[in-house]
Parts: C-alpha cells; sequence; structure tokens
C-alpha cells in the first residue's frame, strides 16, 4: 500500500487509465483514444523514413495515462526543495524509474550555494488608532487537505539569496515593479528612498521587481499576490471560489521564489562548481555580498489577504486605475505611509549537494551525437504541475522508449535523459552541467529538448524554441491528436494562435545554459496557459490540483510526452537531421526590420546586419537544396558516399547554432553568449531578439550622446559578424 504524506494509507493507484468522472468526459476520453489509433495507423505515410518509422509509430501507440499518473503521484507526496533529503529521495526515484528499464543510469552532484530562511517577521506597525499588527506568512491548508501533515515540511515562504536586515520604514506602493512604474511614483512626487516597496506580481520575475526596487533606493521590497491577477473572479451575487473549490489561489497563498541575477551557483560564475570534498575555485562571501547580481536589500513575498491589509492601512494619492485591484478590492494608494512596516528577514547561505540524473540510449550508428531530452525535478513546495508534470511526462517517455528496445530499436545517435537538480534557485543542476560539459556539447550536441511544465490546463500546445526546429515541431504536432479537442491534432489547435511557436528566448528555465551559453538549439513546451495556473510556486501546487484542474483524465500529460518524444526519436533517427535554417533567415530578416523602423532617422547604420541575413537566406536555402538533392540520390550513391555526405550535412546543420554566439557575451552579461536570443536585461522572463542591440538602442534613445550611438552601431555589427559565421557554416566553404 502506498503511504500518504501524513503516513496514513491510500488505495494503490490501479494500473489502468485514470476513469473519467462523467459522460462527457468518457465521450471525449474515447474519442482521444480512437483518434490515436488512427493517427497511429497512418504515420508513416506523414512522418519517419520507412527504416523507423514503425518504431516512431510504435512509440505513438504505447502512452499511458496510468504511468503518467503514478509517476505524478509518487514524485509529489512531500515537499522537495533542493538540498533537502525529500528531494535527495526523489532523485532516488528517478534514478531507480530509469535502472529498472534497463537503462545505464546516473547521478552527478555538486556542491553549491543555496539559500533557505532562518528567521522572518512583518509587523504592520499601529497607526490611525489600529493597534500593530503581525503577519502570520503561514499558507493555510484547506479542509480535508490529504497532505495537510506533510505540509508541515514545506520550508517557510521566502525569497532565496535575499538580503538579511530589519527595515522599519513607510511603504510606497509601486505596481507590478516596473522601472517605468518607479519613474511614474517619482513624476508624482513619491520618494522612495529608505521606504518599503510593495509590489504585486504578474508581469516580471521577482528577482527584476527587486532590483528595480534596490535602484530606486528601496529599503526593502515586498511582493503580494493580488486576488485580481491570481484569485480568480465570481458571478454577480456569487462568492469568489478558490482551490479546493476553484483553480484559483487561495487568500493566503504566497508565490517563493529566487532573487539572484545569474544562471548557477553563485559561488562559480562562469565555471563549473564540483563535489562536496573536491577542490574547486569559489567567490568568497565577501565578493557575494558586493555582486550586482545578488539583491542587495531585505525582501519577502505575502499573500493576497495581507497585501490587501497593507494597502488599506496606506495613504498618499489614489494610484492610477490601471494599477488598482479587482471589484471587490479597497481603494489602492501610493502612500509613503502612513503604514509602516517592520520587516525583518534573516537567510542561511549554505554549500549543499545537489543531484543530476541522467539516463543514457547509447546511439547504434552515430554515438557521438547527443539528443538531450531535460527537466528538473526540484519543487519549491509539492511541485505538482512545477515540475513533477514535466517529470512524469519524461519518464513515461522512458517507459515507452524501454519497450522499443525490447522490439529490436536502437536509436542512430544517442539520446540523453536528464533530471535536473536546483533549477528553482538560479537554474543551477543544468548551468553547472553544461559548463563542466561545454567543449564536449559544444561539438557533439545536436539539440536541446526541455519540459519544464507539461501542463498548465487546458489551451493547446505551447511550444517555443529555436527557428530551425519550427518544421519538426509542427511535423510531430500533426499525428498526435489534441487531447482537449480529439477530432483535432495538436498542429490544428497549435495553428489557432499566433504565433503558433515563439522563441526561447527568456532564462526562466533549464534551455537557457545549452543555447544561450554553449549555442545548442533548444526547445522547451508545455500544454496550456500559465493564466491557468495560479497556484505557481505554492502550498497548493499538488497532486490535488492537477487530478481536479490541471489535467483531470491525464491525457494531456501524454499528448506532450507524445509530441516530445517524437520530436527526440526523430532528431535521433533521421539519417539528416531535420532542421530546416530557412525559416530562421526569414524570421532574422523580420526582426532586422522591426529593429530599424524603431530607429529610423538616428545616426547609424544598419547595412551591416541586412546583408548577413542575407547571406544567412542564401546559405540556409544552398544547404536544404543539398539536403533534398542528397535524399533524391540515395539510391544512386553507395553506403559510403552517402554517409559522408550526411555527415558533411549533419555536422553544418548542427553546428550553425554554435556560430551566433560571442565568447565575449553580451555587454555587461558575460554568461549570456547567444547574439540573437536571449532574455532581455530587464526582464529575465522576456523575450528579446537581438538582445544586444536592442539593449543599446534603449540606452541610446535614453541617453542621445554620441558615445552611445557609438555603441549601438559596434552592436549592430557584432550581431552582424555572428549570423556571417553561421551563414559560413551553413555554407560549409573556406574563404
Amino acid at each position: 500500500m502506498a503511504t500518504s504524506r501524513g503516513g496514513k494509507q491510500q488505495q494503490p493507484l490501479l494500473l489502468h487509465s485514470p476513469t473519467p468522472g462523467g459522460a462527457a468526459e468518457r465521450r471525449r476520453f474515447l474519442a482521444f483514444l480512437a483518434v490515436t489509433a488512427a493517427l497511429v495507423a497512418s504515420y508513416h505515410h506523414l512522418l519517419a523514413p520507412a527504416n523507423s518509422s514503425r518504431y516512431h509509430a510504435l512509440f505513438l501507440s504505447l502512452g499511458s495515462n496510468a504511468t503518467a499518473a503514478a509517476h505524478l503521484r509518487a514524485l509529489t507526496l512531500r515537499p522537495h526543495v533542493a538540498g533537502t533529503e525529500a528531494n535527495a529521495a526523489a532523485a532516488r526515484y528517478v534514478l531507480d524509474a530509469f535502472s529498472s528499464l534497463s537503462f545505464p543510469a546516473h547521478i552527478t552532484p555538486y556542491s553549491v550555494l543555496l539559500s533557505y530562511p532562518t528567521h522572518r517577521s512583518l509587523t504592520l506597525a499601529a497607526a490611525r488608532g489600529l493597534a500593530a499588527r503581525p503577519f502570520a506568512l503561514v499558507q493555510e491548508t484547506y479542509k480535508d487537505d490529504p497532505y495537510a501533515d506533510a505540509a508541515a515540511e514545506v520550508i517557510p515562504t521566502y525569497f532565496a539569496y535575499s538580503a538579511s536586515g530589519s527595515v522599519t520604514a513607510e511603504v510606497v506602493y509601486a505596481n507590478y515593479g516596473h522601472a517605468e512604474d518607479y519613474a511614474y511614483l517619482a513624476s508624482r512626487g513619491v520618494d522612495v528612498t529608505g521606504k518599503v516597496a510593495l509590489m504585486r506580481y504578474g508581469d516580471i520575475h521577482c528577482e527584476d521587481m527587486v532590483r528595480n526596487a534596490r535602484a530606486a533606493a528601496a529599503a526593502a521590497a515586498i511582493l503580494y499576490t493580488d486576488a485580481k491577477d491570481f484569485g480568480g473572479s465570481a458571478a454577480k451575487g456569487e462568492k469568489r471560489k478558490w482551490f479546493p473549490d476553484a483553480r484559483w489561489l487561495p487568500p493566503t497563498g504566497v508565490q517563493v521564489g529566487t532573487l539572484y541575477y545569474g544562471n548557477g551557483d553563485p559561488t562559480t560564475p562562469l565555471w563549473p562548481s564540483c563535489a562536496a570534498g573536491e577542490d574547486c575555485e569559489r567567490l568568497s562571501a565577501e565578493d557575494l555580498s558586493g555582486s550586482e547580481a545578488m539583491p542587495g536589500i531585505p525582501a519577502l513575498p505575502v499573500s493576497a489577504r495581507d497585501g490587501e491589509t497593507i494597502l488599506k492601512a496606506m495613504g498618499g494619492d489614489v494610484a492610477p486605475t490601471k494599477w488598482q485591484g479587482g471589484e471587490d478590492a479597497p481603494v489602492y494608494r501610493l502612500g509613503p505611509g502612513p503604514a509602516v512596516l517592520n520587516l525583518t528577514y534573516i537567510g542561511n547561505e549554505t554549500l549543499a549537494t545537489i543531484e543530476n540524473v541522467f539516463a543514457v540510449i547509447q546511439g547504434k550508428e552515430e554515438p557521438d551525437r547527443y539528443v538531450i531530452i531535460g527537466n528538473h525535478r526540484d519543487a519549491w513546495t509539492f511541485g505538482a504541475v512545477d515540475p513533477s508534470s514535466g517529470t512524469a511526462a519524461m519518464l513515461e517517455i522512458a517507459e515507452r522508449l524501454s519497450k522499443l528496445q525490447a522490439k529490436g530499436w536502437r536509436p542512430r545517435r544517442t539520446i540523453i535523459l536528464c533530471s535536473w537538480d536546483a533549477e528553482e534557485f538560479a537554474l543551477i543542476g543544468s548551468t553547472e552541467w553544461v559548463e563542466e560539459n561545454m567543449d564536449t556539447l559544444a561539438s557533439r550536441a545536436i539539440a536541446y529538448l526541455n519540459v519544464d511544465i507539461s501542463i498548465f490546463g487546458p489551451g493547446g500546445l505551447r511550444p517555443r524554441a529555436t527557428p530551425q526546429l519550427d518544421e519538426l515541431i509542427k511535423e510531430a504536432s500533426k499525428v498526435v491528436p489534441d487531447p482537449d479537442e480529439p477530432s483535432q491534432t495538436l498542429y490544428d489547435t497549435m495553428m489557432r494562435y499566433f504565433p503558433p511557436i515563439t522563441r526561447v528566448a527568456g532564462a526562466g528555465t533549464d534551455f537557457a545554459a545549452f543555447l544561450q551559453h554553449v549555442g545548442i538549439p533548444s526547445l522547451d513546451m508545455s500544454y496550456g496557459l500559465f493564466e491557468e495556473y495560479p497556484v505557481y510556486h505554492s502550498l497548493y501546487d499538488d497532486y490535488v490540483w492537477v487530478e481536479k484542474f490541471g489535467d483531470p483524465l491525464f491525457n494531456r500529460h501524454v499528448a506532450v510526452a507524445s509530441v516530445w518524444g517524437l520530436i527526440a526519436l526523430r532528431l535521433a533517427d533521421d539519417e539528416i537531421i531535420p532542421f530546416n535554417y530557412v525559416s530562421y533567415a526569414s524570421e532574422l530578416e523580420e526582426c532586422t526590420k522591426d529593429i530599424v523602423d524603431k530607429c529610423t532617422g538616428f545616426p547609424v547604420s544598419f547595412s551591416p546586419l541586412q546583408k548577413s541575413v542575407k547571406q544567412l537566406q542564401s546559405a540556409a536555402t544552398k544547404i536544404h537544396k543539398e539536403k533534398m538533392l542528397l535524399q533524391a540520390e540515395n539510391w544512386s550513391l553507395n553506403s559510403k558516399q552517402y554517409t559522408q555526405k550526411a555527415r558533411d550535412i549533419n555536422d553544418r546543420l548542427m553546428m550553425a547554432e554554435r556560430a551566433f554566439t560571442n565568447r565575449e557575451g553580451l555587454a555587461g552579461r558575460p554568461w549570456y553568449k547567444h547574439m540573437i536570443y536571449a532574455s532581455s536585461d530587464e526582464d529575465d522572463w522576456g523575450t528579446k531578439a537581438f538582445p544586444g542591440i536592442v539593449s543599446a538602442m534603449d540606452k541610446a534613445k535614453k541617453s542621445n550622446t554620441t558615445e552611445s550611438w557609438r555603441l549601438l552601431q559596434h552592436e549592430i555589427y557584432r550581431v552582424a559578424r555572428a549570423v556571417s559565421k553561421a551563414s559560413a557554416v551553413l555554407d560549409g566553404g573556406l574563404t
């Protein structure tokens, strides 16, 4: 018998697909199965070459809702923050799952700097005749919560790497914490200096919010989850509902996170960490305390209920309409004061062991070429959606691949499955591994395929990728039925959105080191919309939420695993790597036009970039024609000739993305080496094409100095050189 988090016995999970709850769901479920069977039967006509098509079709037929559900249940029995015993147990679970499938599996540990709370307190000082009010800073369990006992293991709400300290000061309301919000406060004569900045989640990452507060000279920061954004709404005359009665975040829900503005172990920037007991160079505590990557001020996350309590005690001018809350919220005022907060946070930054888990399926013909599948394992709380929905899908893929092996399949190229640790703190596990293996990966990795969160809820497949993967994503999605609309495929519903595929530019998950540090083609995807997942990083991200709202039938998990795994199989098995750089060149042409339009009349020339993009278009068209010709000539070439030509084309397709990197990196951000796609320097989740140009352009427009325009021109040349390098790689010749 399985045991619950509190030690109570549960019924064992039956090894069959979860039973749909109603007649409509049953009909949808049966339709899903029927369309799956039809698509699998016709698969070989749509995609794979004959020698692998039957295995790929078999892969699609092996999806198991029960397998995904069982893995998700097992992975979410306890909270498992990186560096804890519970997360080590989760690592062993993944290792055992891989090993039970006869895959060679291993753990690679690192000793890294993690951050935990030692003491937190927050009190609203006496004001307007009201007594001082301390805040409990506790997320309340709900009635009949099956995981209430295990909730005691959840680490108290906090921000990792927050500065320690005590602050007593008036409060200023700063909306979503954009730099523009602080500029507005200044225009209204509201001085943030020495105050506590109160901000609401919603638009940018918490680390950027706190950085902006520090830049405005705030002494501390409070971030709360506004009910307008996370609490849902109610029809007129009805009471608002939240989890477990609806998907919305309860009033005491708190979204935790990290404030470190960097990727990887803070003590080893730009170089790998090592295992405990080994000798490696590290930054000192003094180095870190003065680092711009650290937040520099104390900060705490609080609930909607606590945030609203603070706002009720504030005075000053009424905030703009766009800064206000929902219909039942109090009037939001800017301050400062008269509300005064006493905030204390004491953190413990300590070296702790994290564990990446790997399984390797050795390639037969090209074992030195790697297709890498990854998902992180650590979670701030129970982590049912983030990240365990992705882990469950990856383990479901692994079971399918094991069954293919039993039928005689071996991939042409090596497939590596990765379970990363400490992603939530700063993408640490994946970053340290990539930094340690950077040169090998640069010469051997075909692509990195990430799924952090496999399901948010309804909303269709939402992939983001580097553009040479677009065509492959579309092809694979055409043979997987949409779990919510079984008469349609994932492709059909995906194409309703514009754009149907977005770019992996923000640094929010584990593709960052692969793409933005090394230049490896990358993908990340999920099913549904983030807006459908309001319990993000809170206590309520548990198995019950997924079972009731995220994916009641576990069809969405299976659909994501199907398209994710099929893309990996195509990359691993197709003789010619299924990359298409023609669409990449077309996208860069559009991005260039957009940038040029924004700089009309300014003293810079974009002709170097425009010329390099035309070179890329020519080189991409050339290699695409070579690929088509080689496939047409296959019958007329002997095996050695074909293999040599295929290897040449594949090497050029694989290495072109590397050429978009620059060893010096982006200005002021040397870890980010990709010149085409990276996060915005003002929003770590933000997506920017030509990030160096965009950043320099924004600064030049603000300062309008000769030097700023010169620096913008320099960035244009740097990007143009990167695009020209990629063109040369695709072309395959020497000047």
